[in-house]
């Protein structure tokens, strides 16, 4: 490796996510980003073959890694990326919302059109409430939740010009009662009647081990996408670990008892904060995780951000949720995906 590279190992990573987010993506700009990436010479090597995990009680065998298409798809579609992601045994695509994702979902609905008998589409919306994680909400609160929630799943199928997702998530959810509204489930019951949506999951980066429990309890989801790294829970506000979280291998009987109620568990937010407090701005922490790893396999020919997917994914979760802006990243993540489990055998 360049000592430039061992010096700052998310350089190219984070470049990649400025032009992304910053909408730089034409014409000579998006051609020295793709000349940034193949610099790393990571897309000249191999690809894995992808490895797959039923995603609990929704029955599809999903690709472990999870194409994440709300941030790569906020300003400009990427096709090509997205058919490469196919190509390489990627089946399941998570979008979001236009309130908080602007132009993903309509970026994806030409892709997800060609590609539909053959992925796993999932988006996601908020209820558009003010909810402090120990708050209980009131029954007038839960049925605006699932009217907010409801037209979210309505307008996100309108701007993925398509019918039906295959799974709908109740998006950045931190409130226990709100898990358990019998309001909320009957919305997406009634979704589901209606041939919208198949399965109904939550997505969650605060109050996490709550919320989790919750979906246990109540029997209602299918999928939870959780903010979790190797040194345990992310914290949303603090955009770090979650102060005092068990680490994820002490956290491994909660994510169990999940998978076991037929919840199929999806990582976010697992290489976050190596990255620094801003997307970038601040200091990187590459070693943040090194502490959990064994020395053979902080030795793996990994990057940081592969490692943390790795240890994820060999340690309760069955996929990974990865945002990848180009073709070099996303050989990146699917080596991190593919190979995980070799690792911990």
């Amino acid at each position: 490796m360049k000592v430039f590279e061992r010096a700052f190992p998310t350089t190219r990573r984070r470049v990649l996510q400025w032009l992304a987010l910053l909408g730089l993506g034409g014409g000579e700009i998006t051609r020295a980003a793709a000349a940034l990436a193949e610099s790393a010479g990571t897309a000249k090597d191999a690809w894995p073959e992808m490895t797959y995990r039923t995603l609990g009680r929704t029955g599809y065998h999903g690709s472990r890694l999870v194409f994440g298409c709300g941030a790569a798809l906020m300003f400009w579609g990427k096709d090509d990326l997205l058919d490469q992601a196919f190509e390489h045994g990627v089946n399941v695509f998570d979008v979001g919302t236009s309130s908080y994702y602007r132009n993903a979902e309509a970026n994806l609905a030409g892709f997800a059109k060609k590609h539909r008998d053959r992925i796993f589409l999932i988006s996601k919306g908020r209820v558009d409430l003010d909810i402090a994680a120990g708050d209980e909400l009131t029954r007038a609160e839960c049925t605006t939740a699932a009217r907010n929630w409801t037209r979210a799943l309505d307008t996100s199928l309108s701007d993925l010009a398509t019918d039906h997702v295959d799974a709908y998530y109740v998006m950045a959810v931190n409130n226990v009662s709100l898990m358990r509204s019998e309001e909320m489930h009957e919305a997406f019951l009634a979704a589901q009647k209606a041939g919208k949506v198949d399965h109904w999951g939550v997505s969650t980066h605060e109050n996490a081990q709550a919320v989790l429990d919750a979906a246990v309890d109540t029997g209602w989801y299918s999928l939870a996408q959780i903010a979790i790294t190797p040194a345990g829970w992310y914290d949303w506000g603090s955009k770090g670990v979650l102060t005092g979280s068990k680490s994820m291998t002490r956290l491994r009987p909660s994510l169990d008892r999940a998978r076991e109620a037929g919840i199929g568990l999806i990582g976010m937010k697992a290489a976050r904060h190596l990255a620094g407090r801003w997307l970038g701005f601040g200091p990187d922490r590459p070693a943040a995780f090194d502490k959990f790893y064994t020395p053979g396999f902080r030795e793996a020919s990994l990057s940081a951000f592969q490692r943390s997917y790795a240890y994820v994914l060999a340690h309760g979760l069955d996929a990974v949720n990865a945002d990848s802006q180009s073709l070099a990243h996303l050989h990146e993540n699917c080596i991190a995906a593919a190979t995980s489990e070799r690792y911990f055998a």
